[in-house]
């Protein structure tokens, strides 16, 4: 059989590639990304990553020449797929097939080809795999910007390539029969006897030439440290809400990543495929809505990011990232810096040791002296995003102000100067917010979203909005006081109910009433998971039931939609009989923040609050029960486990708990 040429893809569009019909496996920082057929067609972000590079672009089979029918395709978990074709071959006797295909892939770089006989007679069967790459980096194939072919070589049992930077290497078991470079081409000549299974074991690899540094993802794999979180498990009358949640974990647990140098501190990356490696922000968000389920990773992101903390400023870093149309770009560096220190006074009330929480004392004060100065530079009270010079944020006054509350809890809690001194800014803060932010108007009112040039209030609202909610966890089983009072709390939960900001799949972050409003904007009427999950709980908590569960429900049908795994976004379309929720085609899946979210959303049935420090712990569970009866289990409190089950009328019985622990009014 001579070899086949293979035609070269068509040169993707420079821009964000379509992601939302791929199945992508990911073990951070290695991902494989193919359509639901399997093959590897070099198109678009097709391949093997390694480090942030494409070591396969390439990876075709073909049987006698022509390529598989494709039956199925999808995720065994989140590193692994399974891909199931047919073949016609001699050994048919009728219109049925007698072979199957099965491709096993994992992420880390390898898959199994196992073909399979039937029939009644053996068959002979000529197997030809055609492999390629242009070993371009993720952050180019992503935009638009792959790179050439590159040639091939033969080595011992298979191919390699060669770029500037790295070389790739595809080893085949057993060895092929032949292998021609020219074309990219491992062949194999099977003999199946029926009722038997022949199969071919692929192993990719990268590795570098050690002649430039290359880009790389900050993070390794933490293959010994141990799981950051407890293995927890929801049993309730509605079953979805268990396989969310366990699919949620698996999603991060693929997004795991350590500092090479310190192995035992994990965090998680932000997703796939546009941010696979330490985002500040996402990783605090995603550490914080884990807490339940352990202080671990909270542990591991916080050590992490005080080492990249600005020793002068006191300012974790972070990019600028979209906010939408009627704002410039926000930095996620300023909700970063002031979310560590709500992340380590909370983490303690969960029960972070004292040994590990003292040592990140000096980096959140330094958070603390960055807040002030900034504050005091922009000489009106509030805190500017971007600073200098950017607008005051409705979100980001909230930041400042739950890490205000936060910094004083802590500063009390190891004997500090200043408890008070913050607990005056924050009182000053709401004084100011309510009477520059809050909008009267004859519907009852709503918060800005930011303040303009000289104090002009932009009237647009979006699930931004949700971030006044979520005023913090304190001492004693308390939520800290918010931004807003009673009654701007109870109109904001009768705004995020509405049809223009609830889509019926959870909250928009623009309302359908705002011009530029665009169900497909980033942060113009997009669907966010992690969003709508601090309304829910910060309803929940205010007493506003009926809204928090009609947006659980919203984002458990989305979760059901995408397989349970929550994409980073979704369209905001407006809910229908006839419709289901529309991806986002560049949206990162999974996602960190999605995946927390999700669990955050559903620890809010049980609404547990702990204080480990003095051994107690509070719940207060969702007395409307909307999912009905709960139990949680393996999730911890003061280092132990603690379970929790919610009876169909709303009551929260403690079934598990560390010794002495208390069960608070």
């Amino acid at each position: 059989m001579s070899p086949q040429p293979t035609t070269p893809p068509p040169r993707p569009v420079p821009g964000p590639q379509p992601v939302h019909e791929a199945v992508i496996c990911v073990a951070a920082p290695a991902l494989a990304v193919s359509d639901s057929h399997g093959q590897l067609l070099g198109r678009g972000l097709d391949g093997f990553y390694q480090d942030g590079r494409r070591v396969l672009a390439r990876c075709q089979l073909r049987l006698a020449g022509a390529a598989p029918i494709p039956v199925q395709g999808g995720l065994l978990s989140a590193g692994r797929a399974r891909f199931v074709a047919v073949a016609r071959t001699s050994a048919d006797l009728g219109p049925d097939p007698a072979v199957t295909v099965e491709r096993l892939r994992s992420a880390v770089g390898t898959e199994r080809i196992t073909l399979r006989n039937t029939g009644p007679r053996g068959v002979r069967i000529p197997v030809e795999l055609a492999l390629g790459t242009d070993l371009a980096e993720l952050t180019a194939v992503a935009a638009g910007r792959p790179g050439p072919d590159l040639p091939a070589g033969v080595c011992d049992s298979g191919l390699r390539w060669s770029g500037a930077e790295a070389c790739a290497r595809v080893t085949a078991s057993p060895a092929p029969d032949s292998a021609i470079a020219s074309a990219g081409v491992l062949r194999w000549e099977l003999v199946v006897p029926p009722g038997a299974s022949r199969t071919i074991e692929l192993s990719v690899g990268l590795e570098a030439t050690g002649r430039k540094t290359g880009t790389k993802i900050p993070g390794q794999r933490p293959e010994h440290a141990p799981m950051p979180w407890s293995t927890a498990e929801i049993v309730c009358d509605d079953a979805r809400v268990g396989t969310l949640l366990r699919t949620s974990l698996d999603d991060l647990r693929s997004l795991l990543l350590c500092d090479p140098g310190r192995p035992s501190d994990v965090h998680v990356a932000a997703g796939v495929p546009w941010r696979l490696g330490l985002a500040p922000a996402d990783a605090l968000w995603a550490a914080r809505m884990l807490l339940p389920l352990g202080t671990r990773l909270a542990a591991g992101t916080l050590r992490t990011l005080a080492r990249r903390q600005d020793p002068g400023t006191g300012r974790i870093p972070g990019p600028l990232r979209h906010a939408g149309p009627h704002l410039p770009p926000t930095c996620s560096g300023v909700e970063a810096t002031l979310l560590f220190v709500t992340v380590l006074a909370e983490a303690r009330l969960w029960g972070l040791p004292e040994r590990e929480a003292e040592p990140l004392l000096p980096a959140a004060e330094r958070c603390l002296h960055w807040l002030y100065a900034t504050v005091i530079a922009a000489d009106d009270g509030y805190l500017p995003d971007p600073a200098p010079g950017g607008p005051p944020r409705c979100e980001v006054q909230a930041h400042a102000h739950r890490a205000a509350l936060h910094g004083a809890e802590l500063l009390d809690a190891y004997g500090r100067p200043g408890a008070d001194g913050w607990r005056e800014r924050a009182a000053e803060l709401r004084r100011r917010f309510t009477a520059d932010f809050w909008l009267e108007d004859r519907w009852g009112g709503r918060p800005a979203a930011a303040l303009g040039p000289g104090r002009r209030p932009l009237p647009h609202l979006g699930s931004a909005a949700a971030h006044l909610l979520d005023t913090g966890l304190l001492g004693g089983g308390r939520l800290a006081a918010g931004l807003l009072d009673k009654a701007q709390t109870e109109q904001l939960a009768r705004l995020l109910g509405a049809p223009d900001l609830d889509s019926g799949w959870g909250l928009r972050t623009l309302s359908t009433r705002a011009p530029g409003h665009n169900p497909f904007g980033h942060r113009g009427g997009t669907v966010r998971v992690h969003e709508t999950a601090l309304a829910v709980s910060g309803l929940a908590a205010a007493g506003y039931e009926k809204v928090a569960s009609a947006l659980m429900h919203g984002v458990l049908d989305a979760a059901e939609a995408f397989g349970y795994r929550l994409p980073e976004m979704y369209a905001g379309e407006q809910r229908g009989a006839d419709r289901t929720p529309a991806p986002h085609p560049t949206a990162g899946r999974p996602a960190a923040v999605a995946a927390a979210g999700a669990v955050h959303l559903l620890a809010a049935l049980a609404g547990v609050r702990p204080d480990a420090p003095e051994r107690m712990v509070v719940a207060r569970p969702m007395t409307s029960a909307p999912m009905g009866a709960v139990q949680f289990t393996g999730l911890r409190v003061a280092e132990e486990p603690f379970s929790v089950r919610i009876t169909r009328l709303g009551m929260a019985m403690i079934e598990e708990a560390a010794p002495g622990l208390q069960l608070g009014a």
